[in-house]
C-alpha cells in the first residue's frame, strides 16, 4: 500500500510537468494534494495499529490456556477492524489516483493563448469539484463502525474524516443522522466548538424525525455556552425543555439553565 501512494505521488508529479500551466487550475491540484495527503496520514496510521495488533496477536497465540484463547480472538477481532479500515483507504487512494489521470494534458506545441492577446481573456468559472467516487467494497456498516470506534477511542481527527465520508458516501442510509450527530461530537471532543454547532445544526433541520434531535440541541445549548454567547445557548436548552420534555436530555437541559442564572 505504501507503494500504491508513492506512485500516486509520482502520477500527481508526472502531471504538473507534462500538462504545465495549462494542463489544469491550481487550485485542482492543491484540492488532490490535500486528498492525497489525508488517505495517506490514514493509511500509516492504520498500518502502525495493524502492526501493534500482529504483534501483540503472536505473542498471545505462543502463550497456553483458556484466557490466552480470548485474547487471541479479541486481537482477530481487532485485526479485521484494521483490514477493514485499510481497505477504505486503498480505495480512496485509488479514487483519488483515478482522478488524477483525467487530468488534461496541453497539447504539444499549443501556443498560450493570452501571449496573442493585448487585453487579458476572460476568466472561465471553475467547475465545482465533482465528490470522489464511493467505495463499493465496504458496507455503510462497517464504514460507520469504523468511524464510530474511532470516536469512542478518542481519535476525533480520523473520526471526524470518517463520518465526512460516510455521509459522502451514503447520505441516504439510515445510519445518515447518527453520522452527522457523531460528527457534531467528535468535532466537541476537539474542542472546535463552531464547528460541532454547524454539524448538530444539520441534524435538527435535515433530520427533523431523528430520535438524536434531542441530543443535538442539547449539545448545541452546551456548545453555545463554550463559545460565550449564554444567550444562544438558552434558546436552545429551553427548545429541549419545549419539544422533548419528557426526555434525559430535557433533565440535562435544566440543569445547565440553572447553572447559565
Amino acid at each position: 500500500m505504501r507503494h500504491r501512494s508513492m506512485l500516486a505521488v509520482s502520477s500527481l508529479a508526472c502531471a504538473l510537468i507534462v500538462g504545465g500551466a495549462g494542463c489544469a487550475k491550481h487550485a485542482d491540484f492543491v484540492e488532490l494534494r490535500e486528498d492525497l495527503r489525508a488517505v495517506i496520514k490514514s493509511q500509516e496510521q492504520a498500518q502502525k495499529q495493524q502492526q501493534v495488533v500482529l504483534r501483540r496477536l503472536q505473542d498471545v497465540e505462543s502463550k497456553a490456556g483458556g484466557d490466552a484463547g480470548k485474547d487471541a480472538a479479541a486481537s482477530r477481532a481487532q485485526t479485521d477492524e484494521l483490514q477493514e479500515r485499510l481497505k477504505l483507504v486503498e480505495g480512496r487512494l485509488a479514487s483519488l489516483e483515478g482522478s488524477l489521470r483525467t487530468i488534461p494534458a496541453k497539447p504539444e506545441g499549443a501556443v498560450e493563448e493570452s501571449s496573442r492577446q493585448s487585453k487579458p481573456a476572460a476568466i472561465t468559472p471553475r467547475p465545482e469539484p465533482t465528490p470522489l467516487p464511493g467505495t463499493p467494497d465496504i458496507s455503510p456498516t462497517s464504514a460507520y463502525n469504523l468511524a464510530y470506534n474511532d470516536y469512542l477511542n478518542g481519535r476525533y481527527e480520523l473520526a471526524v474524516s470518517g463520518f465526512q465520508r460516510f455521509l459522502q458516501d451514503f447520505p441516504s442510509t439510515s445510519l445518515a443522522a447518527d453520522a452527522q450527530y457523531w460528527l457534531g461530537e467528535s468535532y466537541y471532543g476537539l474542542k472546535d466548538h463552531v464547528r460541532a454547532m454547524q454539524a448538530f445544526e444539520k441534524v435538527v433541520t435535515d433530520y427533523p424525525k431523528s430520535e438524536k434531535v434531542a441530543a443535538a440541541l442539547f449539545k448545541l445549548g452546551l456548545a453555545a455556552s463554550e463559545t460565550g454567547n449564554a444567550n444562544k445557548a438558552r434558546e436552545y436548552l429551553k427548545r429541549v425543555l419545549q419539544e422533548f420534555k419528557d426526555s434525559n436530555e430535557a433533565k440535562l437541559a435544566k440543569g445547565k439553565l440553572a447553572e447559565l442564572r
